[in-house]
């Protein structure tokens, strides 16, 4: 089934564009970063992990080779179609209800920010709603200055560059952001709607589903752990 591209969502380059604008190609060209680790240091050695949103795999594999196991989920098929050693699940992720639970649940790439209000609340209740009491979700936040300071630009030490051009209002309390991934033999752009979150706001989104912070665990406040609240409905 072919998915509807989301309203003001969209990408250009090389390769198949999922409908929030993400390029198959590109992002299995991205290296890992800090993600794994940071994932390892939070959790128990050996845990389920079920990742939302995993895309073609980059922190799959990672987690993989440290022993975890993990079930990946994304809606795009072309994306999961390089996913290699773990379970994987296709459909969007509000959805999602697979009747199990997990040590932990990651939610990584700024999906917390979406800009649909519904479809935000929808992915942190899949989230409450596939984490084992004793357990925990790993979120990604966007950090505090994502939409200041443009543009900007940082080059990577494998060789390429990435642009955050711009990011404009569009909605009450929405932006549209616009990236650009320069590679030396190729290059892709991505547009696409989010909702900034200040801390509080976060928090409060998290406390709808029947979550709430345990710890931050970067310095920045980007990456963080959250555990059901007790007492939470089933």
């Amino acid at each position: 089934m072919e998915l509807k591209r989301r309203a003001g969502h969209q990408g250009t380059g090389p390769g198949a564009i999922t409908p929030d604008g993400c390029a198959v190609e590109l992002y299995s060209r991205l290296p890992v970063g800090a993600e794994p680790d940071i994932v390892a240091a939070a959790v128990p050695a050996g845990a389920s992990i079920l990742e939302l949103g995993s895309g073609v795999g980059r922190v799959t594999g990672p987690l993989l080779e440290r022993g975890f196991t993990v079930t990946a989920v994304d809606e795009s098929a072309e994306m999961l179609e390089r996913v290699r050693g773990a379970r994987t699940l296709c459909g969007p992720i509000e959805d999602l209800d697979l009747g199990e639970t997990f040590d932990v649940v990651l939610l990584a790439s700024f999906l917390v920010h979406n800009a649909d209000l519904e479809v935000r609340r929808g992915i942190l209740r899949a989230c409450a709603r596939h984490v084992a009491a004793d357990g925990c979700v790993l979120i990604q936040r966007e950090g505090e200055d994502y939409h200041t300071g443009l543009p900007r630009e940082r080059v990577d030490p494998t060789g390429f560059t990435v642009r955050v051009v711009s990011s404009e209002p569009v909605a009450p309390g929405v932006n549209s952001v616009h990236v650009e991934y320069e590679f030396p033999d190729a290059t892709w752009t991505q547009t696409f709607r989010v909702r900034p979150l200040t801390r509080e706001q976060f928090e409060e989104a998290l406390g709808e589903a029947g979550l709430r912070v345990d710890r931050y665990l970067t310095e920045d406040r980007i990456w963080v752990r959250a555990v059901p609240v007790a007492g939470r409905a089933g």
